[in-house]
């Protein structure tokens, strides 16, 4: 109450009614004490859109508001021409040249619309960078270096590079005419009253031509040389090159009868239990060149074939003497690869000549040879017994070739690689085969259909130079170019085993061949160092065994002895064959 009562009208007197009690008229004025102070009760104005001009408030409608060309943000609403108007203020030091933000269409400045072909284009574009000009796209003089545009005459590229062509031809066309002019007058001779120079005779115009008479030893020779280019020009077949063997064994059949190739009645598998090897026991040494390959005889492993890249194919007796039994000679080229057949008394080579060749084992003779005139990688005989004549072949032609050795006719052709073929290895009791190229790719096929039923390829995959078998028949092995050791299954769905992974040798760009144990407990593979790595199938992150098996050069390939568990043997580009135990 004692607030009210501080209220009081100027012009009225304190003791009338009306005015004592509050009530006051419209037009009266009132003044708040000081004990309330200073309280506005007004809203807020926004005053951003004015300006003080001469201590008066002018409305923003008269006067332009110009927005920062580099804020991203606008606090109140501009008009067309204030978002059209040219910078105001100093130029920029920084952004000179720069077309004023009212005349730009384009971040960068003004961009006008110019047609002009793509090689028009493409010509102006390259002489401008290389000669500093250019033609103006409004087709009114130059843009660039007037001092460059001079000095080339206006040329472009391209026709700088035509008229200097020109002149090169016409220079050689000249020359040719004055060598063809030099001669015909050195075989005419000097003009009467001419005098020669040495300058203008051949070195040989003093020496008149002398012919020797050939005795009869060198007319003998030379006529020989000339059979054996002739011979080498001629497009003969492989057939009718000469194939040999050497025997050098005491002799071929012992007092019984038996062949040297029988294999030994006092020898039997003492157990399935396989053993990692410990030492180094043997060494043949035999081949001038690397070791490709080597494969154990089947079922017994009393002979080991090997494949060098000097030509030659040697088989080794293991059990008794250790030598060279045989050696055969049918390639004039490194041996890429090397197969038997199920019972052993044949197999099959292919070299880098681009022969295929079937010999017998015992006697050395070559039962067929076959050729297209491309290199075959890989060779491989058809697991069943059934089917022995069955020869498959990838080639360099990105194909996969089937013959029959009876005949020696083409069966069929697998045509869908895209790059060479690597390997070939029969899955599922020989229905189906699986074979990898340098295309990056696996490809599933059902024997004799010239169809892929599968086909596996992934952006993370490498190339896989060799395959192997696991001994159950349910997985496949393959030497991945990444220096890992890849596991498929060999089920419907050929899927990848990620668990089944095997890493720590280093064998990218070398086709280094995986093997497994004859009881599928140990993988094993080859090493660009020379080493061999082993592996527990059941454990792949270990490695339980590496051995130094060869000092120079790569260890290209590794076998596990069929009979003897324990016993490997291994192969490298040192020329070397080393038996482990």
């Amino acid at each position: 109450m004692d607030l009210i009562a501080g209220y009081r009208s100027d012009g009225a007197p304190e003791d009338s009614g009306p005015s004592s009690s509050g009530r006051h008229d419209d037009d009266s004025d009132f003044q708040m004490d000081e004990t309330l102070g200073n309280v506005s009760a007004a809203p807020e104005v926004d005053t951003t859109g004015l300006t003080l001009v001469d201590d008066q408030v002018v409305p923003r409608s008269t006067v332009f508001q110009y927005p920062d060309p580099h804020a991203r943000k606008i606090y109140h609403n501009p008009r067309y021409e204030e978002l059209g108007a040219p910078v105001v203020g100093p130029a920029n030091p920084a952004d000179r040249g720069r077309t004023p933000i009212g005349l730009q269409n384009h971040r960068a400045g003004m961009v006008e619309d110019a047609h002009l072909a793509s090689f028009v284009f493409d010509e102006q574009h390259n002489t401008f960078h290389s000669y500093g000009y250019s033609m103006d796209p409004s087709g009114e003089g130059m843009v660039g270096s007037s001092d460059a545009w001079t000095a080339k005459k206006g040329e472009t590229v391209y026709s700088i590079q035509g008229s200097q062509l020109k002149k090169r031809r016409q220079t050689t066309a000249e020359k040719r005419a004055e060598r063809t002019a030099k001669s015909k007058r050195l075989e005419e001779g000097p003009a009467q009253g001419e005098k020669w120079t040495l300058e203008a005779r051949q070195p040989w115009a003093e020496k008149e031509a002398q012919v020797v008479a050939l005795t009869e030893e060198q007319e003998a020779f030379m006529e020989t040389v000339r059979e054996e280019k002739a011979a080498s020009s001629s497009k003969q077949g492989p057939e009718e090159r000469e194939a040999k063997s050497f025997f050098h064994g005491k002799e071929e059949h012992d007092y019984s009868g038996r062949s040297w190739l029988a294999p030994p009645r006092d020898k039997k598998k003492e157990n399935d239990y396989c053993y990692l090897p410990k030492r180094w026991i043997h060494t043949w040494s035999g081949h001038t060149k690397g070791v490709n390959a080597i494969r154990f005889f089947p079922i017994s492993g009393h002979l080991l074939l090997s494949a060098g890249l000097d030509g030659r194919v040697k088989i080794w007796d293991v059990f008794n003497t250790q030598k060279c039994m045989r050696t055969y000679l049918g390639h004039s080229k490194g041996v890429r690869d090397i197969c038997f057949s199920n019972d052993g008394r044949r197999f099959v080579s292919t070299g880098y000549d681009c022969n295929i060749r079937c010999w017998d084992t015992e006697t050395g003779a070559v039962l067929r040879t076959l050729n297209n005139k491309r290199v075959f990688y890989v060779v491989k005989l058809h697991p069943d017994d059934a089917k022995q004549n069955v020869l498959m072949g990838g080639c360099a032609d990105k194909k996969v070739y089937q013959w029959d050795l009876d005949t020696g006719d083409l069966i069929q052709e697998y045509d869908y690689h895209l790059d060479a073929v690597n390997t070939i290895t029969f899955v599922d009791e020989g229905r189906r085969f699986v074979t990898s190229s340098d295309d990056k790719t696996l490809r599933v096929w059902e024997f004799g259909i010239p169809v892929q039923i599968k086909y596996i390829a992934d952006p993370s995959m490498h190339s896989i130079p060799s395959i192997a078998l696991h001994p159950t028949g349910n997985y496949f092995s393959g030497q991945s170019q990444d220096n890992q050791v890849v596991t498929y299954s060999t089920k419907e769905r050929f899927r990848l085993n990620r668990k089944k992974t095997f890493k720590g040798h280093m064998s990218a760009g070398y086709a280094c061949q995986v093997n497994f144990s004859p009881d599928g407990r140990f993988v094993m593979s080859g090493d660009s160092d020379g080493r061999c790595f082993f592996w527990e199938w059941h454990n792949p992150r270990r490695v339980v065994r590496t051995i130094k098996a060869h000092e120079e050069g790569v260890c290209i390939g590794c076998e596990w002895h069929p009979m003897e568990t324990s016993k490997v043997a291994t192969c490298g580009w040192d020329g070397l064959i080393k038996y482990w135990d």
